[in-house]
């Protein structure tokens, strides 16, 4: 789960809130009739499609192929995250300089690079367990780069109203692609082999730049006597978030479940793929099923924020995760894999659904309530704290995986994760039924 306004918005762009821009009086209506939303659109939901086919191709090539131990899958999922950690505070300071579609744009085409060597490698006969990591970390910078800029832009390109429907249009065709990118390699993995799925990935990413070449938006960089010193940003964009309340709390539950999770998720594929011996087929209709959750969740995150409230649909949406990542040691407790099958499904059901309720509203209210000239590095903050604890519990899974056996490490993150549930359950967010709608300075 990833686990997401003082003003002087020129400063940053003129574009966005609730100024005039590109396609405004059909943003009126609903975004279903900006066609420059629509580009944008199209452009991440190619992204997906491609990158879910190289999300089920890593651990399958890594477990089956390469024969990868639990610690050298726990290293390879540490090495495509350690750069939320190593870089992500200096990457927020960056993207509040630069264009955020320009680096987007070369975000992708880094990711295509490096993604393209796996199968060249592959064919070539050279491919081995240290060029995964190799490759994976180089994507984990330029996805960071990407994702800073991805989220700081959604609210440059449409306005304040139309933020929450647009990040719901966008998780919605995400998970789309969750549900037909892993039952699409699944059935290919059938017929070739895993590193072939890999040039989907490097195309889907080359479909993204094309797209956003093609968006408009009338961002311009913050002049350069503007710029503080790069530490000066990255504190001012930190400060904000632990003096924001909401964004504080938020963080501390997201960084809990994500690490809580990660413990699980690590050992996810040995359990599937090795101990249960359901295949890349079976890895793929559970991945599929949670896509569909999340489908779910995402369509219908909006609908419960109405009937329930905005604020509590956060701290609702985080437990119904947690409860439901119980299963997966369930699950690995039975001894007839249509069992497991059947509870592993259901626990990424339910565990995407009740992601994607959270992370559409808690990332809709930090975009609303944070200043526009420090998106990024709010959003940069947020990633540090929230995906940096992931390389560390992808290190600590593989190792306990080891150690004690993957059924009491999956436990351990279990029962992490409904701890991390309190910092939202027990705060205001339980009492509001309409989340801050504007720009908002903490008290210091």
């Amino acid at each position: 789960m990833t686990a997401q306004k003082p003003a002087d918005f020129a400063a940053d762009s003129d574009v966005g809130g609730d100024a005039e821009a590109p396609g405004d009086t059909a943003r009126e209506a609903s975004l279903w009739r900006d066609a420059n939303f629509g580009v944008f659109w199209t452009a991440q939901s190619l992204s997906q499609l491609g990158a879910q086919l190289g999300q089920l191709a890593f651990p399958v090539l890594a477990v089956t192929l390469l024969r990868a131990t639990e610690f050298e899958v726990g290293i390879l999922n540490a090495a495509g995250l350690a750069a939320f950690l190593l870089v992500g505070l200096p990457a927020g300071a960056w993207v509040d300089r630069w264009l955020k579609r320009r680096t987007m744009i070369l975000a992708d085409l880094v990711r295509m690079v490096a993604i393209s060597a796996v199968p060249l490698l592959w064919w070539a006969g050279a491919l081995q367990v240290w060029h995964l990591y190799v490759i994976s970390a180089v994507v984990g910078v330029a996805t960071v780069f990407f994702d800073v800029s991805y989220q700081s832009f959604v609210p440059l390109l449409v306005p304040a109203r139309h933020v929450g429907e647009a990040n719901s249009k966008l998780e919605a065709t995400a998970q789309i692609a969750r549900i037909g990118g892993p039952a699409a390699g699944g059935a290919l993995l059938a017929v070739v082999t895993a590193p072939v799925l890999f040039v989907g990935q490097s195309v889907g990413y080359l479909l993204s730049a094309v797209f956003l070449t093609r968006t408009r938006d009338r961002e311009e960089p913050r002049p350069a006597r503007e710029h503080g010193s790069l530490g000066t940003e990255i504190r001012e964009g930190l400060s904000f978030v632990v003096r924001h309340e909401l964004i504080r709390r938020v963080v501390l539950c997201t960084a809990g479940m994500n690490f809580a999770s990660m413990l699980v998720f690590t050992l996810l594929p040995v359990l599937v793929l090795r101990q249960l011996g359901l295949g890349p087929q079976g890895m793929g209709i559970i991945m599929s099923v949670g896509a569909a959750g999340g489908l779910l969740g995402a369509v219908s995150g909006p609908w419960l924020a109405r009937r329930i409230g905005e604020g509590r649909v956060i701290p609702a949406g985080a437990l119904l995760g947690s409860l439901a990542l119980v299963l997966v040691p369930v699950a690995a407790l039975q001894t007839e894999p249509g069992n497991a099958l059947v509870l592993l499904t259901i626990s990424e059901f339910g565990t995407t659904f009740g992601a994607l309720v959270y992370n559409i509203m808690q990332l809709t209210m930090r975009q609303r309530v944070c200043p526009p000239r420090l998106l990024g590095r709010m959003n940069a903050s947020v990633r540090c704290v929230v995906w940096g604890v992931m390389p560390v519990a992808a290190l600590i899974g593989g190792f306990l995986g080891e150690s004690i056996g993957m059924v009491p490490a999956m436990w351990l993150g279990a029962a992490l994760s409904l701890l991390s549930v309190a910092p939202v359950l027990f705060s205001p967010l339980m009492s509001m039924r309409k989340l801050p709608d504007s720009v908002e300075e903490p008290a210091s």
